[in-house]
């Protein structure tokens, strides 16, 4: 692991949480994208050299409306960028977590993602990135 990635937070409305997070960081969110495959839109802000995911659910469905159905908003989830997401996800494995998908998918900003079970990390949801090139 290089770096903490991101942190997500989960929000029920991301229009209302994007202009809260722009009054405590002191500036605007800089991107928003859907992710249709896991239900969500997003938003992030760059905080010195991180980092923070928004996390808005589009359906009910979605893994974000199960967490705020369930914990409220809040974080949701700590990511860490990887040189290589294979590598890690193996190592990881080998070391007794548990990964939720195999395969790795594509999440949001431009990144190859791979979660980590949160009952193997003290309740919280791990996620892994690595930005998406040719060769992976």
């Amino acid at each position: 692991m290089l770096k903490i990635e991101h942190i997500g937070i989960a929000v029920k409305d991301l229009n209302q949480s994007n202009a809260l997070f722009a009054k405590l960081f002191g500036e605007a969110h800089y991107k928003t994208e859907a992710v249709e495959s896991e239900g969500v839109k997003t938003s992030f802000f760059k905080v010195g050299q991180n980092k923070i995911e928004l996390l808005e659910a589009t359906n009910s469905n979605s893994p974000i409306a199960k967490f705020i159905e369930k914990k409220g908003e809040g974080i949701h989830h700590i990511a860490f960028d990887v040189a290589d997401i294979h590598a890690e996800k193996e190592r990881l494995k080998a070391e007794g977590f548990v990964v939720l998908n195999e395969t790795p998918k594509k999440g949001a900003d431009n990144k190859w993602v791979v979660f980590l079970h949160p009952k193997g990390t003290n309740g919280v949801l791990v996620e892994l990135c690595q930005e998406i090139n040719d060769n992976h």
